[in-house]
């Protein structure tokens, strides 16, 4: 799959939004309550995605992998860490594909673009959550992270989260697996 990797415009609300409920179905069902997962709203997450782009925080951004025929086939959203870590001080909040797009290397793509954005910022560390049940955790361990944090959070029940570090000063992942 051929993409090209750039910042997300507001026209990319709708593809975004459509690409975070339908990986939350595939990637979360048995995981999260199905209940929470059939409510999810295109129209709601467009409209969250608008909001996100009228008020970004500084330092934050949004990546798309855009295919060629202008599709968005992927998203990454990173900045400053939200939680006042005292390690991490950046933070990779989201990374989505969609399934058809698993497995092509846009999810590396994605992910090596933001490493690199939040070395440019002057990060020397990138933190990520991700649900301990989450299938797709085998992805942060081959681009280099390791669990640092574990915490509790609720989605429709309790869920228990690990907290992926990256030391991004001597990590060169990126260009090794891209």
């Amino acid at each position: 799959m051929t993409v090209t990797i750039r910042d997300a415009r507001l026209g990319d609300a709708a593809g975004i939004a459509r690409i975070h409920v339908d990986s939350w179905r595939s990637t979360y069902r048995g995981i999260v309550p199905d209940d929470v997962l059939d409510n999810l709203s295109y129209e709601e997450h467009e409209e969250r995605r608008r909001r996100i782009f009228g008020t970004r925080v500084p330092g934050a951004f949004t990546l798309v992998a855009e295919d060629e025929r202008g599709d968005v086939v992927g998203f990454a959203d990173a900045g400053p860490e939200r939680k006042d870590d005292p390690e991490y001080r950046s933070e990779l909040y989201a990374i989505y594909l969609p399934p058809q797009a698993r497995g092509r290397g846009v999810g590396r793509r994605l992910f090596a673009e933001a490493v690199r954005r939040l070395r440019a910022d002057g990060y020397a560390g990138m933190m990520l959550w991700v649900l301990a049940d989450n299938p797709s955790r085998g992805f942060y361990e081959r681009m280099g992270g390791r669990p640092v944090r574990t915490q509790t959070i609720t989605i429709g029940k309790e869920l228990a989260e690990i907290g992926y570090g990256w030391n991004l000063e001597s990590s060169d992942r990126e260009e090794q697996e891209d």
